[in-house]
């Protein structure tokens, strides 16, 4: 293995662990639901956006499910796998494409941002139906989309500040 496998390899364990602090550190309960909102979503749409689509995916989706572990939240772990990598994916192949095609690069964060509301609200919806009911589930959704916008309005935030501080880290990586 060369140093830039391993500079990648330590960068996208970096951020699942990040993902994992966000999530955790910050949880305002969600009454009715036994869930929370968070902060994580800005690292899962920065994961994508920092580490490309794969590795994004797997550092948002391993970060986020071990969230739901040392959590409790047992039975989220393979959904929370699948939806926040789901997201991590799309906003990296999204900012992949406006770095190519000349579009700045903020609005693909913010464009991340909204695939992240979407993805989240629809793809714990769905689950939650068949778990416990769609009453229950349709409860979850302004949480969800209202932690959607928070990791949206973050993650602008924070881009500028990690796009800077990552970027001698990323080119040798």
């Amino acid at each position: 293995m060369n140093d830039k496998s391993v500079k990648r390899i330590v960068l996208a364990a970096l951020f699942a662990a990040l993902t994992c602090v966000a999530t955790m550190i910050i949880r305002i309960p969600v009454p009715g639901t036994g869930g929370y909102v968070h902060p994580g979503d800005a690292l899962v749409i920065l994961c994508g956006i920092f580490l490309g689509s794969v590795p994004g995916l797997l550092a948002a989706g391993i970060g986020s499910a071990l969230a739901d572990l040392l959590g409790g939240y047992f039975i989220y772990i393979p959904i929370t796998f699948v939806v926040k990598g789901l997201v991590a994916l799309l906003a990296g192949l999204v900012y992949q494409k406006a770095t190519e095609s000349g579009m700045s690069r903020y609005l693909a964060v913010v464009i991340g941002g909204v695939i992240d509301i979407i993805i989240v609200a629809v793809g714990y919806f769905l689950p939650e139906c068949g778990l416990y009911g769609t009453a229950a589930a349709a409860a979850s959704i302004i949480p969800n989309i209202i932690q959607g916008v928070s990791g949206l309005i973050l993650a602008v935030v924070l881009y500028p500040v990690l796009h800077k501080a990552l970027k001698g880290i990323r080119s040798a990586a």
